[in-house]
């Protein structure tokens, strides 16, 4: 769960257990049917944040796989792309698919 999340969820549940303690008081402000659905919001967040710690806890090793496979590509391109560089002239490159001149 992110800070942010946590911090209001504490602020949440503090601001509810202050308007049931008080309820009386705030007249009209506040029902019981209201903080009942905040409560429910509450829980609803917890869950989702929950479920998100979960998919970036699958995603990162994930993540992690692609930029090794990124690495791998881009240097094995790079290899390839100076020997046709090296090797033949630039009015040729486009004939082994690279576009660019120097």
């Amino acid at each position: 769960m992110t800070k942010t999340i946590e911090m209001q969820i504490d602020k949440s549940r503090s601001l509810i257990q202050g308007l049931r303690k008080h309820l009386s008081e705030t007249g009209s402000g506040a029902t019981l049917q209201e903080l009942d659905a905040m409560e429910q919001a509450i829980a609803a967040l917890v869950s989702a944040s929950d479920e998100c710690d979960r998919i970036r806890a699958e995603l990162a090793p994930k993540m992690e796989h692609l930029n090794v496979l990124l690495d791998k590509v881009r240097t094995d391109y790079a290899k390839h792309k100076l020997i046709i560089k090296n090797n033949y002239p630039k009015e040729r490159w486009i004939v082994y698919g690279l576009p660019d001149k120097r």
